[in-house]
Formats: structure tokens, C-alpha cells, sequence
């Protein structure tokens, strides 16, 4: 069996152009749901946004270092755990947040806040904590990524997309109305889907090394959710707005991930599998979670 930091995953430049296509759908859809007076309210009183944005953007990424520090795995490992902390919100985090009895609002408003922060946020976090720990440091020196094009990216897969959205809600809201619910059903189909068939097309490599990852993702996922509550909790959120900062920060975009690593990191199979299993195990704790949380009605 190959050393994991030496194994590219099978990816096709036209499936990462299909990929980059799903998630634009995706936050397209997930914009339908949001109307300029969302964020004109979260503005006025912004300390739930602001404790959400600080949650994933410095507070996981400092426990996902702390973890590696811990347990060193494998350099392309270790990359793949940051890269995945570096993104912004999942987009299946509005749904669980729903399921969990949580400001839905104030996910989705906080989806479109860390999308538009993730432009700047995600190169900056990639570069300075893989650039903080050695094995990760050469990865980068090695792929010589530019953070200005993974700003780029982002830009155009995410950050459009949901200006797009923004725009059809507030002049045309009957369209958006007719369209939102099966948008966002059929953009979730379509992004399981791809996900499901590019595992397909690399199981073997998968199974050969999932069982390396697995244990560190779901403990960096539990970090998430933790790092995610503590926040909200120090911050004296509302139980509320506190499952809403717990799923979004423990609910990433592996999508986005996947899409950098086969982008700027030529699919290097620690990180692509890491990625994966993270998109497959999230939605698994996350669902989990919501039901847990949602036998009791939250306080506001």
C-alpha cells in the first residue's frame, strides 16, 4: 500500500468544473432564503454573528492545530484537517440548524457572512497555520499555491452565486418563493450524488486509507461542535442562537475543500480523503445532534 501523502486521487479537470458548478447551485439556493432585512437586523445586533464568525474562522482552526500538535498524523493529513477548518459553513447547516430547534436566520445569515469572509479568511488561515507546523509547511512550499487565486475561487464559486440569490429574493420574491423549496431539494440531491460517484471512481484508494482518517475527523468534528458551543456559551447566547454557532461551526464546507484540494493540491490523497469522510460524517453528527437537541424546545 502506497504512502498516503504520495497518493493522487483519480479527479478529472471537467469534474472539478462540475463540482465548482453544484456548489454555485447550492449557494445560489441557499440565498433564496435570505432578504437584505436579515442582514440589517443581524447588523443591529450583531454579537451572535460575530461569536459564529470568530467560532470558525480563529477558534477552530486553534483546536485543529492543538489536534495535530497532539497526535501528528501524516503531512497531507494535517493539511487536509486545516483546509477543512479553513471553510466556511457546510451548506446542509441551515437544514440541521432547522432540525435542531435553532435560529435558522441566523444560520443562514451566518453561511452568507463566513462565504463572503471565506474570500480572505480561507487562503489567510490556509497559509498561516500550514505554514506553522513543518511536514505542512514543505506541502505548501511544494504546490506553491497562491492565495489569490484560491480567493478567486471562492469568489466565483460561492460568494456570486449568492449575491445572484440575494437579488432574485428582493425583486422577484414570488419567483424566488416558487422556486426555493425545489432548488434546494434538487441541489442537495445533485451535490450528494457527485460526491457519492467520485468516491466511486477512487473506492478502493478510500477504503485502503479511511480507516487513518476516520478517528482524527471525528474528533475534530466533536472539536467543532465543542469549540462551536463554548463560543456561544462564553459569548451568553441564547440557547437559540447557540445551536445555530454549534452547527455552523461544526458543520464545514467539505464541498468547498474538495474543490481547492483537487484544484491547488493536484487531489492529494490525505487531504481528499479527509475531506470526504469529513462530508459523509458531519451530516451523520450533525443530524444526530439536531434530533438530540430537538426533544427539548430552545430558550430565547
Amino acid at each position: 500500500m502506497q504512502d498516503v501523502d504520495d497518493i493522487m486521487l483519480n479527479f478529472t479537470p471537467s469534474s472539478l468544473m462540475l463540482l465548482n458548478a453544484i456548489l454555485a447551485i447550492v449557494m445560489f439556493s441557499i440565498a433564496l432564503d435570505l432578504r437584505p432585512a436579515d442582514f440589517r437586523r443581524l447588523v443591529q445586533a450583531p454579537k451572535a454573528l460575530v461569536t459564529g464568525l470568530v467560532s470558525q474562522f480563529i477558534v477552530l482552526p486553534v483546536l485543529t492545530f492543538l489536534l495535530i500538535l497532539a497526535t501528528t498524523p501524516r503531512p497531507s493529513i494535517a493539511l487536509g484537517l486545516m483546509l477543512v477548518a479553513a471553510c466556511p459553513g457546510g451548506n446542509i447547516s441551515n437544514f440541521i440548524t432547522h432540525r435542531a430547534g435553532g435560529n435558522s436566520a441566523l444560520s443562514v445569515s451566518m453561511t452568507a457572512f463566513a462565504t463572503i469572509a471565506a474570500i480572505l479568511l480561507t487562503p489567510l488561515n490556509i497559509a498561516f497555520w500550514g505554514n506553522l507546523y513543518g511536514p505542512t509547511r514543505a506541502i505548501l512550499r511544494a504546490t506553491s499555491i497562491d492565495p489569490l487565486q484560491v480567493a478567486i475561487t471562492v469568489a466565483l464559486m460561492l460568494v456570486l452565486p449568492l449575491f445572484l440569490g440575494l437579488m432574485l429574493n428582493a425583486r422577484r420574491p414570488e419567483m424566488a418563493a416558487r422556486i426555493r423549496r425545489p432548488m434546494q431539494n434538487l441541489s442537495m440531491l445533485i451535490f450528494v450524488a457527485f460526491i457519492v460517484l467520485a468516491l466511486a471512481a477512487n473506492w478502493s484508494f478510500f477504503l485502503d486509507y479511511v480507516h487513518i482518517v476516520a478517528v482524527l475527523v471525528i474528533l475534530h468534528n466533536a472539536l467543532a461542535l465543542g469549540g462551536g458551543y463554548l463560543a456561544a456559551t462564553l459569548a451568553g447566547l441564547s440557547q437559540f442562537d447557540r445551536r445555530a454557532v454549534t452547527i455552523e461551526t461544526g458543520i464545514q464546507n467539505s464541498g468547498l475543500g474538495l474543490v481547492l484540494i483537487f484544484g491547488f493540491f493536484g487531489g492529494l490523497g490525505g487531504m481528499a480523503v479527509v475531506a470526504a469522510f469529513w462530508g459523509i460524517w458531519h451530516a451523520i453528527s450533525g443530524i444526530a445532534l439536531a434530533g438530540v437537541m430537538a426533544r427539548t424546545e430552545a430558550a430565547r
